[in-house]
C-alpha cells in the first residue's frame, strides 16, 4: 500500500476505540448563528451525519443572533439589549421567528442532502424539531421589561428521547413556547445547557470561532478541570467565550462528565476532537483528563506496550506478562482517555528503609509535560508513607534526568544486600539515590 493508504488505515484503526465508546451516547451540540454563516458549516453537517451513522444520539441547538440582527436592521427597528440579552418586543419577535425558522430550515435541508457525490450519500437522516422547549418570560430586571425574551422552563425529555430512540437527530431552535400560547426568544446556550442537563447527556460540545478556549495570552487551553474555569469566568475578556464557558460550567455542575469546545472554522475539528487522543480544541472535565492512579490488572497490556520498545533497546530489563501481573500493585500509571501513557514502579526494601524506583516509561507521543516529574512525586509520597528514607534507581541512559530531580550517584555497596546480589554487571548500570 502507498503511504497515504497506510495512514488512512491507521487512522481508522486508531479511531475504533472511540467509535465503540461513543455509540449510543447522547451528545448535545450547540452552535451560534455565526457558525451557520461560515463557509465550513457544510463540512460540520457532514461530520454530524457521520456521527449519526455511527450510532451517536444527537441533539443540535442553534443560535440566530446575526440573522436576527439582519432582519431588525432591514425593518429599521432599534436593537435593544440589556445584561447581554436582547429585549424582544412584538416587532422584534417577528424578526426572531423569521430568522430562527430560516436557520432551522437551512440546517434541515443540509442534513437531508444525499447527492451521490457527497459525504451524505445514503444517509437518509430524519431531523425532528417542534415544541420541545417550554419557556417562561424573563420578566422585569433592573427596571427593564424584557417582554418576549424568555428563559427555559422545561425540556420535553420524553419527546426528545422518543425521537432519539427512533434514530432521528433532534434540532432545537432558540425559541420556546408557554402554556399560554406565547412565543419567547431564548438564548441558544440556555437551551443547550437545559437540554444537556435534562437528558443527562454524555457530552456538551460547543462550537466557537476560536480553536477552543483561549486564555488572556492567546494560548489554546487543551485540557481543563471544572475548577479551572472559575478564573476564566472571573475575567470576561471575550464575550462569546464567556457565555460558552458559563454554559459549560453549568452543564458540568449538573453532572455531564465532559464538555468540549471546538472551532466552527476548522475543517474536521469535531471528528478530530472526538476520535483522536489529543483532539483539536479544548476538553473540560469534572476531573483531570490525565489521571495519575495506582495500576490494576487491566493495565498490564498498556504497561507492556509502554515498556516493550525500551526493553528492545536495552534501556529496561525485560519483564514478562506473568511478571507484571504478579507485581502490578507496585506500579503507578498516568492514564489518558483510557490509555496508560506513563508508568513507574516502587519496590520497597523495608528492612533497609529503602525503595527501588524501576520501570519508569513514558509513551513516545507524551514525553515532556512534566509527566515524569508527576510520577516521581507520587512514588516519593508512596515511599514516605511506607516509612522509607531513601529511593534508588539503576539506569544506563537516563542519568542526567535523575540528577536533575535531585538524585546523586552512589556506589553499589549502598544498595540493599538482596539488590546487590541481583546486580547485572553486564549492564553496568549506574546507581543513583535520593534521600526523602
Amino acid at each position: 500500500m502507498v503511504a497515504s493508504h497506510i495512514d488512512s488505515v491507521k487512522i481508522i484503526r486508531n479511531s475504533a476505540p472511540y467509535i465503540n465508546a461513543h455509540r449510543e451516547k447522547t451528545f448535545v451540540l450547540m452552535f451560534g448563528g455565526e457558525a451557520i454563516e461560515d463557509a465550513n458549516f457544510a463540512n460540520i453537517i457532514h461530520d454530524i451525519a457521520l456521527l449519526n451513522s455511527l450510532g451517536v444520539r444527537l441533539v443540535l441547538v442553534h443560535g440566530a443572533r446575526p440573522q436576527i440582527d439582519q432582519r431588525v436592521a432591514l425593518r429599521n427597528l432599534p436593537g435593544r439589549f440589556h445584561l447581554g440579552a436582547r429585549i424582544t418586543d412584538k416587532q422584534t419577535l417577528e424578526c426572531v421567528k423569521d430568522a430562527a425558522g430560516s436557520v432551522r430550515s437551512q440546517v434541515e435541508a443540509l442534513l437531508t442532502m444525499g447527492l451521490s457525490n457527497s459525504p451524505m450519500h445514503g444517509a437518509q437522516i430524519r431531523v425532528c424539531s417542534g415544541n420541545l422547549v417550554v419557556a417562561m418570560p424573563s420578566g422585569v430586571q433592573q427596571g427593564i421589561d424584557f417582554e418576549n425574551t424568555g428563559t427555559v422552563r422545561r425540556i420535553d425529555v420524553e419527546g426528545i428521547n422518543d425521537h432519539l430512540n427512533d434514530g432521528s437527530i433532534v434540532l432545537l431552535s432558540p425559541m420556546g413556547y408557554s402554556s399560554t400560547g406565547e412565543v419567547f426568544n431564548l438564548s441558544y446556550t440556555d437551551v443547550a445547557t437545559h437540554a444537556a442537563n435534562a437528558l443527562h447527556a454524555d457530552k456538551l460540545i460547543a462550537f466557537t470561532q476560536e480553536q477552543g478556549i483561549i486564555n488572556e495570552s492567546g494560548e489554546l487551553l487543551r485540557n481543563l478541570e471544572r475548577d479551572e474555569l472559575q478564573d476564566l469566568l472571573a475575567n470576561p475578556f471575550h464575550t462569546e467565550q464567556h457565555q460558552i464557558l458559563q454554559a459549560i460550567a453549568t452543564t458540568l455542575d449538573a453532572g455531564t462528565p465532559r464538555c468540549h469546545c471546538v472551532s466552527y472554522q476548522q475543517d474536521g475539528a469535531l471528528l478530530q476532537e472526538l476520535f483522536t487522543r489529543d483532539g483539536s480544541g479544548s476538553l473540560i472535565s469534572q476531573r483531570s483528563y490525565e489521571q495519575l492512579r495506582p495500576a490494576n490488572i487491566d493495565d498490564v497490556g498498556g504497561i507492556l506496550e509502554l515498556i516493550t520498545p525500551l526493553e528492545e533497546k536495552g534501556v529496561l530489563l525485560k519483564r514478562s506478562r506473568e511478571h507484571l501481573e504478579n507485581e502490578i500493585e507496585q506500579f503507578t500509571v498516568i492514564e489518558r482517555d483510557g490509555m496508560a501513557i506513563a508508568c513507574g514502579a516502587l519496590y520497597p526494601y523495608a528492612d533497609e528503609k529503602m525503595g527501588e524506583l524501576a520501570c519508569v516509561a513514558t509513551h513516545s507521543d507524551y514525553r515532556g509535560g512534566n509527566r515524569g516529574e508527576r510520577l516521581l512525586e507520587a512514588i516519593k509520597n508512596q515511599a514516605a508513607q511506607q516509612g522509607l528514607h531513601t529511593i534508588f534507581v539503576l539506569t544506563t541512559v537516563t542519568a542526567h534526568w535523575f540528577q536533575e530531580q535531585g538524585f546523586v550517584e552512589v556506589t553499589l555497596d549502598t544498595l540493599p544486600s538482596k539488590k546487590q546480589q541481583l546486580y547485572n554487571f553486564q549492564r553496568n548500570s549506574k546507581v543513583f539515590a535520593l534521600s526523602l
